[in-house]
């Protein structure tokens, strides 16, 4: 046996014997630097000048453990795993045997003898890798955008998500912005920042949130496209969704960094808040491009001139939608009732559809053939958020929302009538036979 198939232990049992035995060393001082017996030791001694190094090996290497299972034990396990348990992890496939078979097999004894038998695969065995897709040749060909929540401020500050517009041909970051969450008017503010300072790319790239998509392709309200997507079918934009988060990786890895490099960066400025965090973003993105972008393959920008007005450009990005006008001038819009102004042009609108433009902030405008209509606002029911369908991606915003309205005292909800349900009004007559009759 060659010193190479050794242990550590007994590699250095040897130097200490050869040491012994060359006379550079005393048994005693021996034994006692690895913890024997001087008759142990001598023991040693005399075996290692007989039969040599090999002599120190245990006796038992190379052959089989005398606690292991008898190979029929094995067999049979292995037997029932392939023909009733196939797909089983280790545990489950041990709780079966021992639950259905009344056959006992530790679960790690058992993964040994499924990996052994190829029926059970490694976690790094298992792993699915993702080729990677190449980059886009042209600047301002394909722009992936993305929202990432997290505690930019600090683990003591309130989470908040960060917008990230990075360009695919390049790696640089093409906008950033701070909102409270996820919606269609934060991506709408960034969007316009964006166009306003680079103009119109050729595409963009996102997950298949709501923003972006309509989750439900046979619904039978709308023409198929969420208001981002209107949007951008305004401004000849095309907007395109990613089947999987590896897909849009470059949006994805550029998170990661900024959750490392952006918090750090935020607190050494002592930043704490979502307006003084944006006016930090735009020193900090040329920073940023300057050490991580690259240059593109193509030297071509296919990013578009802006070929529409500012006042127009607000038009586009804002949440628009056609709503009827009842008899009585009023029109339902989000849990509110807005009651146009009685005038020449709204005694005309009954039974017509009108135009809502929601710009955000609470600014609201109705518009007809590109008229602003005064109009009055109602609140239809005080618990606006009672059972509202909350996204994923706004669920920190909305939490936060309801909390504020906690602290304040209001009034228990009323319970309504079935007069007041349906809408009855009464005309002032007593109920019974019709006077006449």
């Amino acid at each position: 046996m060659g010193l190479v198939l050794m242990s550590g232990q007994e590699l250095h049992r040897v130097g200490v014997l050869a040491e012994i035995t060359d006379g550079e060393r005393s048994v005693a001082s021996g034994a006692a630097l690895l913890g024997l017996t001087t008759r142990h030791m001598r023991r040693l001694v005399e075996r290692y000048r007989t039969e040599g190094a090999a002599s120190l090996a245990h006796g038992h290497r190379s052959r089989p453990s005398n606690h292991r299972r008898p190979t029929e034990h094995r067999t049979e396990a292995l037997r029932l795993v392939r023909s009733l348990y196939q797909g089983y992890g280790p545990t489950l496939a041990s709780e079966m045997l021992a639950d259905r078979h009344k056959l006992s097999v530790p679960r790690e004894t058992l993964r040994c003898w499924m990996r052994a038998d190829g029926l059970w695969l490694t976690r790094a065995q298992r792993r699915s890798f993702h080729q990677n897709r190449p980059r886009r040749e042209h600047f301002g060909e394909l722009i992936q955008i993305d929202g990432s929540e997290h505690r930019w401020f600090g683990p003591d500050h309130p989470m908040c998500t960060l917008l990230v517009f990075i360009d695919d041909a390049t790696s640089r970051l093409m906008q950033l912005r701070f909102v409270p969450s996820e919606s269609t008017q934060t991506y709408f503010e960034t969007l316009q920042d964006y166009l306003i300072e680079h103009g119109c790319p050729v595409a963009f790239y996102s997950d298949k949130h709501t923003v972006f998509r309509v989750a439900k392709l046979d619904a039978m309200r709308g023409d198929g496209m969420t208001q981002f997507g209107r949007a951008l079918a305004e401004l000849n934009v095309e907007i395109l969704c990613a089947n999987s988060s590896q897909a849009k990786g470059r949006v994805e890895r550029a998170n990661r960094t900024l959750q490392d490099r952006l918090v750090k960066e935020l607190q050494l400025e002592g930043i704490t808040t979502i307006e003084d965090g944006n006016g930090f973003l735009p020193g900090f993105i040329e920073r940023f491009n300057g050490r991580f972008a690259v240059p593109p393959a193509r030297p071509d920008n296919l990013h578009r001139p802006l070929k529409v007005t500012l006042s127009r450009l607000s038009d586009i990005l804002c949440k628009r939608e056609l709503r009827h006008v009842g008899q009585q001038l009023q029109i339902s819009w989000q849990r509110k009732l807005l009651i146009l102004e009685r005038n020449a042009l709204s005694e005309t609108l009954p039974g017509k559809y009108v135009e809502l433009f929601d710009f955000g902030g609470g600014r609201l405008e109705i518009r007809c053939n590109g008229v602003a209509l005064p109009y009055l606002a109602f609140d239809k029911d005080q618990r606006v958020t009672h059972t509202a369908i909350v996204d994923n991606k706004r669920l920190t915003e909305a939490l936060v929302f309801v909390q504020e309205l906690q602290a304040e005292p209001r009034p228990a909800p009323r319970i309504k009538t079935n007069s007041e349900k349906i809408g009855y009004v009464s005309n002032g007559r007593k109920r019974g036979r019709p006077r006449g009759i």
